[in-house]
């Protein structure tokens, strides 16, 4: 690939994937995916009891709608959405809500929410669903709204609610861009779902390209799946007889499965700073996200499954299962031939930016992709954590052209602002920089505690208005409820100086009909002296 270019020009739909581009840094890795890909994509049964936190999105949780002890059917809704960044969950299967809890959840990574309780009936009674195969006759709103109800939200990793990626007031749009290089070791949960069920990509491209209303839809994979390309080759032509979509094949360069990274492989440009691909003309969807968008429309069924990855050096057979959302991890471990004694770590997603797990009992989410499981060998360090020698080679694996050793050092320090001024929340936190780093200082761990610390600063800081802009409010109401008082005060004195003013004028008056009377009396008393006796 050629050297990444910056372009002062907006995309151009035509250019898209002609010429392929370099992004800043990123590695070359091995990717371990053959192991999981050897065995067909199965089905896994649905366990007694599934634990379904109420949020499994980016946004707002939606309203409760079922009761403890309240029977459901499959594909039920659960909570109910407000608006497009609440994303609501379904019932992957009939049964009864045992209960309401807080359970351990993946992420925050150790931390408890609020979660339903539902134990299967086995019976797999689905709820009345509203199919729609001729989706070309929706316009863009009513494709929105049924994805929404649907509960899609992104299921790459990032479970950004797809109502709010759809809708909004962007530039004209003229390309949809399906990431489907899958660049992560060890994850191939998206590269199995385009071998078993291209159609489905490809159908749902092109209804999420019709309610975008863009020109075209590229699927980018990368060049290694072969597998792939072949299965999109034979069903493109039935599936997309206009040929709005195209498949084009990256290098396998560590993280071009980056959103941004995958844009500027396939155009050379770079999203703005504190922009979006909207910006560029472009909407990024998952190659998963797409397939489930067709089942929402075109089949009437909502997200309550999704196909993950059990993988790793501690277990027994990796595999790629389709899992009901709920479903405990231990579930699918056990499927998976059980773990190694020696396993000493579980990771939700891949062995470079993918998190630690707490417990083997924390449920499959929407955006669950992968579960990781690794060895003593391969958690130990091998080395301690020693002081930075400024070497730079953080900085030259960055794919965010970001100061890795700059911002630890501010972030080790406790400089969260200064970090924050240096683009901290640019950091997609791949990995790359700990990888290559001689000084084995886990930098990414500092990185996901900085946000934390600005968020929780952020936090503060909007308490913090809150609580002055209520004290504000608080001073005008008092200085109202004065004001108001003051007026009334006046008033009642008002009234009070009436009477007497009154009585004044009276007084006033009878005063002067005394002098005039009086004027008159002493004229009669004194007659004038030329007058007639």
């Amino acid at each position: 690939m050629a050297d990444a270019e910056r372009h002062p020009n907006p995309v151009e739909a035509s250019d898209i994937g002609q010429r392929l581009y370099r992004f800043p840094g990123g590695l070359k890795l091995r990717h371990h995916k053959k192991m999981a890909c050897e065995r067909p994509l199965e089905r896994l049964p649905t366990p007694e009891r599934l634990y379904l936190p109420l949020k499994q999105h980016q946004g707002s949780t939606g309203e409760l709608l079922v009761e403890v002890g309240q029977q459901v059917q499959k594909g039920q809704p659960l909570t109910r959405s407000s608006n497009d960044r609440s994303v609501p969950i379904h019932a992957p299967t009939s049964g009864t809500i045992e209960g309401l809890r807080d359970w351990p959840v993946s992420y925050p990574p150790g931390q408890l929410a609020a979660t339903l309780v539902l134990v299967s009936d086995g019976q797999e009674q689905w709820i009345s669903r509203n199919p729609e195969p001729n989706w070309h006759s929706l316009d863009s709103a009513e494709i929105v709204d049924r994805l929404r109800a649907g509960g899609l939200a992104g299921l790459g990793g990032a479970m950004f609610p797809t109502a709010a990626k759809l809708r909004g007031q962007w530039p004209k749009l003229h390309t949809l861009i399906l990431n489907g290089s899958e660049c992560e070791p060890y994850i191939s949960c998206d590269e199995m779902l385009m071998r078993n069920h291209p159609e489905q990509v490809i159908q749902g491209g092109l209804i999420l390209g019709h309610a975008l209303g863009v020109e075209q839809i590229v699927i980018g994979i990368e060049d290694q799946m072969g597998a792939v390309k072949r299965a999109f080759d034979q069903v493109l032509d039935e599936v997309d007889p206009d040929q709005k979509c195209r498949v084009i094949q990256v290098s396998k360069i560590y993280p071009e499965g980056g959103e941004r990274q995958l844009i500027q492989v396939l155009t050379g440009h770079e999203v703005p700073h504190n922009g979006l691909p909207q910006d560029l003309g472009l909407v990024c969807l998952n190659v998963a996200t797409a397939a489930a968008a067709c089942e929402c429309i075109v089949e009437g069924t909502p997200i309550i499954e999704r196909i993950v990855t059990i993988s790793g050096p501690a277990v027994n057979q990796p595999r790629n299962l389709v899992v009901p959302l709920g479903t405990p991890i231990a579930e699918l471990l056990a499927a998976a031939g059980g773990v190694d004694d020696d396993l000493d770590r579980l990771i939700l997603g891949g062995p470079m930016s993918g998190l630690p797990l707490a417990s083997d009992q924390i449920p499959i989410v929407k955006g669950s992709n992968c579960v990781l499981a690794l060895g003593r060998e391969h958690t130990q360090r091998q080395q301690p954590e020693m002081p930075c020698i400024n070497c730079g080679e953080c900085v030259r694996v960055c794919p965010a052209s970001l100061l890795p050793q700059t911002l630890f050092k501010h972030l080790r320090a406790e400089q969260f602002e200064q970090a924050d001024r240096l683009n901290l929340f640019d950091c997609i936190e791949c990995g790359c920089c700990a990888h290559v780093c001689p000084s084995h200082i886990p930098l990414v761990d500092y990185y996901r505690h900085g946000k934390g610390q600005l968020r929780v600063l952020g936090m503060e800081d909007a308490r913090a208005s809150r609580a002055k802009a209520r004290f504000e409010a608080r001073e005008q109401r008092i200085e109202q409820d004065r004001a108001e008082r003051r007026q009334k005060r006046e008033q009642r004195e008002q009234k009070l100086q009436q009477p007497k003013v009154a009585m004044d004028e009276v007084q006033a008056a009878i005063e002067r009909a005394r002098q005039r009377k009086g004027a008159s009396s002493d004229q009669s008393d004194h007659p004038d002296t030329d007058s007639c006796s």
